[in-house]
């Protein structure tokens, strides 16, 4: 099992704040203001790592940080991570979800998918977060990306034993073996992830399960044939002969089946933007099936805030530091 330990206060003479922004800038960025880096800024990090599972104890100041498409397109840090607040908390987070928005100054469990972007600004905190990978996360919940941005309070049975399960967690690691610390981290992350996916009803019951099930099912007719022109709603019915209300109502928590088409197709388009910087922007937007490169360029600067272009320029950006 590998540990490492980082504090701000040893990292003089770079400003406290930067260097927990060049730490941590390798999964996520951290937003601060002018007034922000002018002021005392405290935060500490171990993490204890065994295979692909990590938890990472952290005490910080108040903090803004986002997890943006672009940086998503550059790195290879994928998989889950389930944040347990031990104290502060929350104060908001924006996600892709129309779900994700929800702010709580208590003691919360949130779950990311680090496939997805999210932007969340915390109260000074401590907070334990487990990192498992997509394929265990995935064992438990089949639909696992309907978790990301979700929050649950720490105000049931439920969501104390799990903020106790993981605190007892961290207060032990250093002393476990490395198969005995990777067994605890895989349970707590099956037990995080289970505890989500009942909050989003993705498990439960027999009809949680097929209903998951049929999602996947769906989801990989979609990646497959994600580069094709005629992928749409109606031929995804032709396809897999589904009921069309049983499939709309499927996608009705991400805006609607062709919205989600849509936001799978740019994400895409964000990946091939930044891996392939000579491709153009023009054969992108025909390669995943838009009608046209001011409609691709329309939906991208919708999604992203961005353009296509700018977007390209901010990925190379973050690739050559």
């Amino acid at each position: 099992m590998l540990h490492s330990h980082f504090d701000v206060r040893d990292a003089a003479p770079l400003a406290p704040l930067l260097a927990w922004r060049e730490r941590v800038g390798h999964m996520i960025d951290v937003l601060p203001s002018k007034a922000e880096l002018d002021r005392p800024f405290r935060a500490s990090i171990d993490r204890y790592a065994v295979g692909e599972l990590a938890l990472t104890h952290c005490r910080s100041d108040r903090l803004l940080l986002e997890r943006s498409i672009a940086r998503i397109s550059t790195d290879r840090v994928r998989g889950y991570a389930f944040h347990v607040f031990l104290e502060g908390g929350l104060e908001s987070i924006r996600a892709r979800h129309p779900h994700a928005g929800h702010a709580s100054a208590m003691a919360s469990l949130v779950a990311l998918d680090l496939n997805q972007p999210a932007r969340m600004q915390r109260s000074a905190c401590r907070i334990l977060t487990v990192f498992a990978p997509a394929a265990l996360v995935e064992t438990v919940i089949p639909d696992a990306d309907g978790i990301h941005g979700r929050v649950m309070e720490n105000r049931t049975p439920l969501t104390r034993v799990l903020v106790q399960h993981v605190a007892s967690l961290a207060a032990g690691l250093a002393h476990l073996s490395a198969d005995e610390a990777q067994s605890a981290l895989r349970t707590s992350a099956e037990l995080l992830a289970a505890a989500f996916g009942k909050e989003a009803r993705l498990t439960g019951n027999a009809r949680a399960s097929a209903r998951a099930a049929m999602v996947s099912q769906v989801k990989r007719h979609i990646r497959a044939n994600l580069h094709a022109a005629e992928l749409s709603p109606e031929s995804l019915i032709a396809a897999l002969q589904l009921p069309r209300t049983t499939l709309y109502r499927m996608f009705q928590h991400e805006g609607g089946l062709g919205t989600y088409i849509r936001n799978l197709r740019l994400r895409e388009a964000a990946d091939e933007l930044a891996e392939f910087p000579h491709l153009a922007v023009t054969d992108i937007a025909y390669g995943l099936g838009f009608k046209s490169p001011s409609d691709f360029t329309r939906a991208f600067r919708r999604a992203y805030a961005l353009s296509p272009q700018d977007f390209r320029v901010q990925a190379l950006e973050l690739r050559r530091r």
